[in-house]
């Protein structure tokens, strides 16, 4: 079967795939193009890169070793295109950091929309859960691209607001797109592609969670974005690390205050303390963006009826397996058949209706029943 990649994509992703550093694979590329890549020396590679011979030389011979037309067929069965800087689609915004992806792979599409960070704790306080949903909701439904990880806690809920507020969110990963993580988030990263929005990866898509890779996926959010909101986090945490990158790409940070005695509220105090823009309200973030953007925020209604609203056929078969009882995500998972993202985004419609709450443990309870 013929290539439908570019000799270009080719050898972009064997770079990318055998390891060689973003801004060494780009050097190598411009300056070489993919036919001398493959008959270039390791010599040339280290003159060309600024590595050192014996440092170069692994990374030639892992991109020669690269399966690339593998990688290519595994890409079409994802439902995944694969990006090389210098590409029109690539976004404009992560081209200008100084270490931008020398490749993305993507599912789904870039809205044409500003797109806006949010970050925060994997284990969020009820009052991070309910901020993080009205302020992603708000901005998704004013026309605003809400960026964030995937993680557990802020990101999953930033990601569901949006889908909730009909607008387009953008998944970055920190493992490949075919290692989706974590594992009860595969069905959210479908409906993020699917309805208006992308999941985004630079690893090589077979690429496993590792610590290490989670620092580089920050960048690349930090870089999509012209606004990065923290919701709650401890002194030491990756959103200060995302914080700290978006403004050395010179973008906007935001924080959100909370509670004086919540742990959770160090991140966003020291960074309101360092100077960072206070987000309480969407218009505070719109307030954020540079003018040159010109941003007209869509108009939107939130809606007052939601108390009285009558829940949905999912929605009373959830009320229904709660009874008196609280129980977490995991067990109504288990309980109700459906997937995780299903539940989560159940949930959520039903906090929104006032027909449950969070309660300690992660765990939701009915409110006539606490």
């Amino acid at each position: 079967m013929s290539s439908s990649w570019s000799p270009r994509q080719i050898w972009a992703a064997r770079l990318n795939g055998g390891g060689t550093p973003p801004l060494r694979g780009w050097a190598l590329l411009e300056a070489l193009g993919p036919e001398e890549l493959a008959r270039a020396s390791a010599e040339d590679w280290a003159r060309i890169s600024g590595a050192h011979l014996e440092e170069a030389a692994a990374w030639r011979r892992a991109a020669h070793a690269f399966d690339a037309a593998a990688e290519e067929r595994r890409a079409a069965a994802l439902a995944a295109r694969l990006l090389v800087r210098g590409d029109a689609e690539y976004p404009d915004l992560l081209a200008s950091i100084h270490d931008p992806p020398l490749v993305l792979y993507v599912q789904g599409v870039f809205a044409a929309r500003p797109p806006v960070a949010f970050v925060g704790s994997r284990v969020p306080t009820a009052y991070g859960r309910r901020l993080t949903r009205r302020l992603a909701g708000d901005s998704a439904r004013s026309g605003l691209a809400v960026v964030s990880g995937l993680a557990r806690g802020v990101d999953g809920e930033a990601h569901l607001a949006a889908l909730e507020g009909k607008g387009a969110s953008w998944a970055v990963l920190g493992t490949g797109l075919g290692h989706v993580y974590p594992f009860e988030h595969r069905g959210l990263a479908r409906r993020l592609a699917a309805e208006g929005g992308a999941v985004i990866s630079e690893m090589a898509l077979g690429t496993p969670p590792r610590p290490d890779l989670f620092p580089r996926r920050n960048r690349i959010v930090a870089g999509l974005s012209w606004a990065v909101v923290v919701v709650e986090g401890r002194h030491k945490s990756g959103s200060l690390i995302t914080a700290r990158l978006a403004g050395e790409y010179g973008r906007e940070v935001l924080a959100v205050p909370g509670p004086a005695d919540s742990p959770l509220s160090e991140a966003p105090h020291r960074l309101l303390a360092q100077g960072a823009a206070l987000a309480s309200t969407v218009e505070d973030i719109i307030a954020a963006l540079p003018p040159a953007l010109a941003f007209r925020p869509s108009p939107f209604v939130v809606s007052t009826s939601s108390a009285v609203e009558q829940p949905s056929a999912d929605e009373t078969r959830i009320l229904a397996l709660l009874g008196a009882d609280s129980l977490s995500l995991d067990e109504l998972v288990r309980l109700s058949g459906l997937d995780t993202a299903h539940i989560s985004s159940i949930m959520f419609g039903l906090e929104i209706k006032e027909r449950v709450s969070s309660v300690p443990g992660q765990r939701y309870a009915q409110k006539e029943a606490r």
